[in-house]
C-alpha cells in the first residue's frame, strides 16, 4: 500500500516539478500530501477524501461505544 502512496506523489508532484532546493521540495510535497488527504477523493473510500473516511470512522466508533 505504501508503494502506491508513493507512486502518487511521484508522478503528480516530484516529477513534475524541478525543485530548486530541498526546503522548496519539503514545502510542495507537504502541500502535496495535505491535498492528497483533505481534498481528493479516493474510489477506495466512496469518494471521500482520506481525511474525511478517518473521521467518519472515528465518529462512527464513538457512536458505537
Amino acid at each position: 500500500m505504501i508503494e502506491r502512496f508513493w507512486r502518487s506523489p511521484k508522478y503528480e508532484c516530484i516529477y513534475l516539478n524541478a525543485f530548486e532546493t530541498g526546503s522548496e521540495a519539503s514545502d510542495e510535497i507537504g502541500a502535496w500530501i495535505a491535498y492528497y488527504n483533505e481534498k481528493r477523493p479516493h474510489s477506495s473510500h466512496g469518494l471521500l477524501t482520506p481525511g474525511e473516511a478517518y473521521y467518519s470512522r472515528i465518529q462512527n466508533l464513538k457512536a458505537a461505544a
